[in-house]
């Protein structure tokens, strides 16, 4: 079982970058696979960033390819979401996840056992 400890987000400009950070407390956190999803008022929780256990392959969905980095630290329990290049529709809510599995074109909610707690992440000029 994991414990999230989430932080980062806060307000930023379109362009601007950002860093969410999620600490896990709880064993075998190398054997998870690591996601992030964001969700904003009246739609779904979407995934849009994973890594994996055995290899660190990566996942990202469309709409953040090639501005957002997931990345993890085992050593520190951590996992992180790099954002750049902010756009408006960017603004959610972000939680990081751990689930027990992998896959490199899609992201499944049920997938994913233990969150954080969630945090703000508002772009507005």
């Amino acid at each position: 079982q994991l414990q999230f400890v989430q932080s980062g987000g806060g307000l930023a400009q379109p362009g601007d970058s950002l860093k969410l950070s999620c600490v896990a407390s709880g064993r075998n956190f190398d054997r998870y696979t690591l996601g992030w999803f964001r969700q904003t008022p009246g739609k779904e929780r979407e995934g849009i960033a994973s890594i994996s256990a055995a290899d660190g392959s990566t996942f990202y969905h469309d709409s953040v390819k090639g501005r957002f980095a997931i990345s993890r630290d085992n050593n520190k329990n951590t996992v992180y979401l790099e954002m750049n290049n902010l756009q408006f529709e960017d603004t959610a809510v972000y939680s990081c996840a751990a689930g027990w599995s992998y896959r490199p074109t899609k992201m499944y909610l049920r997938e994913f056992e233990y969150w954080g707690q969630g945090a703000q992440v508002t772009v507005s000029s």
